[in-house]
């Protein structure tokens, strides 16, 4: 029942490392576009990701469970641990670094439902050089798919512990 369990968690968090790799492997590209273009393709990501996101949440309580049905202090114990602070910190890093920049690039934007809610979460005022948002985004979604990447490795190896 717990290695069932831990593999429904590791799709969790695998589905969460593939929406930041996603992001992070499309950074090349879309470092060489102009303004217009490039505020045009951000605006393509609502509400898929939104949705998708929710498996991050998922993972960290996934992983909060497994940590109680395993032993504490064993191997496996410890990769758990591992893997939901990596994921906690990929999550962090989206609070403090990428959400800001979504509210600017979404500020104009007219948005319902969920994603409506979502992004009004500390909405920015838009003062700021557009060239430094997009580096921000851009680098934390790097951040963010090194995190998640790390977690999935990490959750990966607790299970054949």
């Amino acid at each position: 029942m717990v290695d069932a369990f831990h593999i429904f968690t590791l799709i969790l968090v695998s589905v969460a490392m593939a929406l930041s790799l996603a992001h992070a492997l499309e950074l090349p590209g879309k470092m060489r576009l102009p303004k217009e273009t490039y505020l045009a393709v951000q605006q393509i990501y609502y509400p898929g990701f939104t949705y998708g996101g929710f498996s991050e949440i998922g993972g960290m309580i996934a992983l909060v469970v497994l940590l109680f049905l395993v032993p504490f202090g064993e191997g496996r114990f410890w990769w758990l641990f591992a893997s939901l602070v990596l994921l906690a910190t990929a999550h962090l890093t989206y609070w403090l670094f990428t959400h800001p920049v979504n509210n600017f690039w979404l500020k104009d934007m007219k948005l319902e439902g969920a994603g409506g809610l979502f992004f009004s979460v500390r909405a920015g005022d838009g003062s700021a050089d557009w060239t430094k948002l997009r580096d921000i985004w851009e680098y934390s979604h790097v951040a963010r798919a090194v995190f998640a990447m790390a977690s999935f490795i990490a959750a990966s190896v607790a299970l054949i512990q």
